[in-house]
């Protein structure tokens, strides 16, 4: 019911579903509170710098790019490669193309979640006409998990769940390819993370990424997104890291997760009401964890 509900309203026009945006977003903030505790303590860890009418100011204005973001989303579902086209403009795209045609190997994009994550997919498969293969995290409600996977699937786009990445990336090492990662994501409980500063306060972030890169020797790159206004974003890659790497033990030395992490703080500080402040990145505890040895 959930899915047919969500089909239904992805041929809704713009003007209707942001005109429902406006008003979600105000429940969200006002009656039903969504982890407003959260996004205000991590604007507020995130900005030591700024009073408390400046957090107010982003957290509303954070809410209601939270609730456009939901309806795009949505919206994702009956667009067509034009639509994804004409509404994400590409920058850097030709720079990753030009230094991997050579070889013709896959290509590791990370990202974060801010902008239009949903959209930067598509939107890179049609400005490149390269296949691009996600990787994901399950969502928990079985239905929503279903409908972003209808999404993701589109235009010949493959999302691969988090735990079959590596084995499947390593797989599929004949031709060139996009493999494209969330890679701010929380590590799920139990599993040992790397511990660096982000946005002021340390965060343990996934070694995946990096392992995968040593061990192929493929390329690094970083998708920035940016809103340049409602319903309209911008793409830039920015290149991380180029073979040939070094596959050191040294469980202090990651270089790639390093620079991924100064990459996402600059483009946060950037555009900070289009970044993914309700998530609880520092939930877990240092004294809790370990760092991964094996890499």
């Amino acid at each position: 019911m959930l899915i047919g509900f969500l089909r239904l309203l992805s041929v809704l026009p713009f003007f209707l579903l942001y005109l429902m945006s406006s008003m979600v977003s105000a429940a969200l903030l006002y009656i039903f509170r969504y982890r407003k505790d959260v996004v205000r303590n991590n604007i507020r860890q995130a900005f030591p710098g700024k009073n408390e009418k400046e957090v107010l100011f982003l957290t509303r204005a954070f809410y209601q790019y939270l609730a456009d973001l939901s309806v795009e989303i949505i919206k994702a579902r009956a667009m067509s490669a034009v639509d994804f086209k004409n509404r994400c403009a590409v920058i850097g795209g030709d720079k990753l193309i030009r230094e991997t045609e050579r070889e013709r190997n896959p290509v590791i994009v990370l990202t974060i979640h801010q902008g239009n994550w949903e959209w930067m997919l598509h939107a890179v498969s049609q400005h490149l006409g390269v296949p691009i293969d996600p990787v994901y995290k399950p969502l928990h409600h079985k239905g929503w998990d279903q409908f972003i996977h209808e999404i993701r699937s589109r235009f010949n786009s493959r999302p691969i769940p988090m735990k079959q990445a590596g084995r499947d990336i390593l797989k599929r090492k004949n031709g060139f390819r996009l493999f494209v990662m969330l890679a701010d994501q929380t590590p799920v409980e139990g599993e040992r993370g790397y511990w660096v500063s982000y946005l002021n306060k340390e965060a343990p972030f996934y070694l995946g990424a990096e392992k995968i890169a040593y061990l192929t020797q493929y390329p690094v790159f970083f998708a920035q997104c940016r809103r340049l206004k409602r319903g309209y974003y911008e793409l830039e890659f920015k290149e991380l890291a180029v073979p040939p790497y070094e596959n050191t033990r040294d469980k202090n030395n990651h270089q790639i997760i390093d620079a991924y992490v100064r990459a996402a703080e600059e483009a946060i500080y950037e555009q900070p009401e289009t970044f993914l402040w309700s998530h609880r990145r520092w939930k877990r505890h240092r004294d809790n964890d370990t760092l991964s040895e094996k890499v």
